[in-house]
């Protein structure tokens, strides 16, 4: 077998590897590249990378007569070094024909990774939301997971930010359910920054107040969920009670304390 091909080759192969990384690379605080929905246009880029980068060793042995070791690792970098936000992948190049072909298979991975993304974060929040207190204790049952957060304490001061809330207004709701008197309601409310800007309720609007305070505090599990995501805890426990297929629905006013269905085998 002549050494050109043979070089070709093992260009190929170079290349797969490093375009595999420099992928991870790019996408590194973004998303999985190889998640379920977006394995297959991650798998496109690095293919057609090697490709890319398998031609120009063709080339060079068609004027050299042999292949540099370099080629299969100076192409892929290109996934590295173009390193950009995911919308300016097809605003920073012009709107040509040839720009969008370039453009497309990054716009269609970032797409199907912020699939993946919700998908992952879906499944936590259906396992938490048929219960108020459920939601508080699946923020700190993720948050418990994510105790061994490395980086900068900003980021473990927002994830601690966002579960104290999503506590804290569960406990609202908890006092709403249990009847409690308005002084302490209000004193409650006040006592942090997220619910002490809610205006003067009536009475009548207690039910009201408890259910937006529910749906809040599921959409500040939805941040939570998402930052942790991002941060690299891809595969981390579902909070593992969950209501049997056979409960009946809870009705409108749910009591905070309900009898939990039996803990499922964790899944990933």
């Amino acid at each position: 077998m002549p050494s050109w091909v043979i070089g070709v080759a093992g260009t190929f192969v170079l290349s797969l590897i490093v375009a595999y990384g420099f992928l991870r690379l790019r996408c590194r605080g973004i998303g999985p590249p190889f998640g379920p929905r977006a394995r297959y246009w991650a798998l496109f880029i690095v293919v057609s990378t090697a490709v890319m980068s398998s031609l120009v060793g063709l080339l060079l042995v068609v004027a050299s007569k042999h292949v540099p070791a370099y080629v299969g690792i100076v192409v892929p970098s290109g996934l590295w070094l173009s390193k950009l936000p995911p919308q300016r992948d097809r605003d920073m190049l012009p709107r040509n024909l040839p720009g969008g072909l370039l453009t497309l298979p990054f716009s269609r991975l970032y797409e199907r990774m912020g699939d993946d993304m919700e998908a992952w974060c879906d499944t936590r929040l259906r396992a938490a939301a048929p219960h108020p207190q459920w939601i508080s204790d699946a923020a700190q049952y993720y948050s418990n997971q994510a105790e061994g957060l490395p980086g900068e304490s900003r980021t473990r001061a927002d994830l601690d930010r966002w579960r104290d809330s999503i506590k804290h207004k569960i406990s609202i709701v908890r006092l709403i359910n249990l009847d409690a008197a308005p002084e302490r309601l209000r004193a409650s409310l006040d006592l942090h920054p997220s619910t002490a800007h809610l205006r003067k309720y009536n009475d009548d609007d207690l039910l009201r107040l408890a259910d937006r305070l529910e749906t809040e505090a599921l959409n500040e599990l939805h941040l939570f969920l998402a930052y942790l995501y991002r941060l690299g805890y891809h595969t981390m426990l579902i909070f593992p009670f969950r209501p049997s297929i056979q409960r009946v629905a809870a009705p409108h006013r749910r009591p905070m304390a309900p009898d939990r269905a039996e803990p499922l085998a964790p899944d990933l």
